[in-house]
């Protein structure tokens, strides 16, 4: 890694009780906001991923956007968005999925995958896998395979960064916090 992982979290801040009563949310805005974490972050990826075999970048709805679409643009992938649902305008498939809060629905344009392509799965963080799970489950619904799950952020208490695993989804996140670390 190109940064002491101690920056990263001091970049990324804890708000109690968002978005209900117990939940510590992991604002990462305050790492945006800092070009110099920003590239960092964003190089760590690129460093990682420059020479790997994968041909698309998957970026999930919304903060997953920011990075996904920065390693896609420096590696020259092309980019698939996952989106809740009602968010793209054409063809559409679904997969539904449980999250720390309640059931969602995530959408993938039906035609932005083909056989034999391989997707770097993105997201901002991984608490309870559900996001990404669901998003695994629409690669595999359009013949693609997913080449790996990638986040800033592990939440391993929640269990998502296992689940992804025992998927046979291989993970990589940058950093990890524990549910009660400030």
């Amino acid at each position: 890694m190109i940064f002491d992982e101690c920056d990263i979290k001091s970049l990324i801040r804890p708000v109690p009780d968002f978005p209900k009563p117990g939940v510590v949310f992991r604002d990462i805005t305050p790492l945006f906001q800092s070009p110099r974490a920003l590239r960092m972050v964003a190089d760590s990826f690129i460093q990682r991923y420059v020479e790997a075999d994968f041909s698309h970048v998957g970026a999930m709805d919304a903060r997953g956007f920011i990075i996904g679409s920065i390693i896609a643009y420096e590696l020259n992938r092309p980019l698939v968005l996952f989106r809740k649902q009602g968010k793209l305008p054409a063809d559409v498939i679904g997969e539904a999925y449980q999250t720390e809060y309640g059931q969602a629905l995530l959408e993938v344009h039906a035609d932005s995958l083909c056989d034999g392509d391989k997707v770097l799965i993105f997201d901002d963080l991984i608490a309870t896998g559900g996001t990404l799970l669901a998003a695994a489950r629409l690669v595999r619904r359009l013949g693609a395979q997913v080449f790996e799950a990638a986040a800033i952020i592990d939440l391993p208490e929640l269990g998502g960064s296992t689940l992804l695993q025992d998927a046979g989804i291989p993970t990589f996140c940058l950093t990890a916090f524990a549910l009660d670390e400030a």
